[in-house]
């Protein structure tokens, strides 16, 4: 998506850029590794077709994308400018070593029954409601920022950040569909993570932040985690508390200068 391409959001516990093209070489040593692709459900791809994803995720309007990155240390005029405003420097506040991971949100229409799919608001406004959903994914790649709450702290604040700004995201979205669907309101109906089921760690991190099983094991060995009402509650913003996300959270310019020097 192109709604983050120029922000970074930031706390004291975790740090998130746009993937951009300079990130793309940490991103495939990672994904170099048999155990994270497993993990991932990825394929093992070539330098030149990650370089392509990345380009092609900034392009598409149903997947937005950050790296995650270890938090930003708030005394350090490095990682920051006063140039443009306060400001993540590309290339600077994350470098490669500060690089952990992902975490992405992909759109698509909500999978409900016929008669959820669309309806009235009421009888006197007649607005009708079309529903999506998301499913969502995180990636802690650096095995030394695992098990510490950072991967918790990213998913907290990334969907802080996509509740914030829901309509910009929607209305993105929108623009990649027909214009039958244009014509009635876009609403979030849920957030779903799809795990596998052994992964202990990953469904107790979405457990803690509010996301409930449905159904049980599927084909493939995963469940599903969701969250409900994503669109249409501030019930998230209640759970994305400042103890689980970090203290101090901010979206910053994301300044590219010192790319181009």
């Amino acid at each position: 998506m192109r709604l983050n391409e120029n922000i970074a959001i930031s706390t004291s516990k975790v740090l998130l850029v746009p993937y951009d093209a300079h990130h793309v070489q940490q991103y495939h040593r990672w994904m170099e590794d048999p155990s994270i692709r497993e993990a991932t459900a990825s394929e093992r791809l070539s330098l030149d077709d990650e370089y392509e994803n990345q380009a092609s995720w900034r392009e598409s309007r149903d997947k937005l994308t950050f790296i995650v990155c270890a938090p930003l240390l708030r005394d350090d005029d490095v990682s920051r400018t006063d140039e443009k405003g306060a400001a993540v420097l590309a290339g600077v506040g994350d470098a490669v070593g500060r690089m952990v991971g992902d975490v992405n949100l992909f759109l698509s229409p909500w999978d409900g029954d016929d008669e959820g799919q669309e309806q009235k608001q009421n009888g006197d406004g007649e607005e009708a409601k079309t529903y999506y959903t998301a499913e969502i994914d995180i990636m802690i790649a650096n095995p030394k920022f695992r098990r510490i709450g950072l991967g918790r702290a990213a998913v907290a604040t990334f969907l802080y950040f996509v509740r914030r700004h829901l309509d910009g995201i929607l209305a993105e979205y929108m623009g990649s569909l027909d214009t039958a669907a244009a014509i009635s309101k876009p609403v979030m109906k849920d957030v779903v993570a799809k795990i596998n089921a052994d992964n202990k760690a990953s469904i107790v991190l979405f457990q803690a932040l509010g996301f409930k099983q449905r159904g049980e094991r599927n084909y493939f060995g995963e469940i599903e985690m969701v969250f409900g009402g994503f669109g249409e509650t501030d019930e998230w913003v209640k759970t994305s508390s400042s103890s689980v996300m970090g203290d101090g959270y901010e979206e910053l310019v994301y300044d590219r200068s010192r790319l181009e020097e």
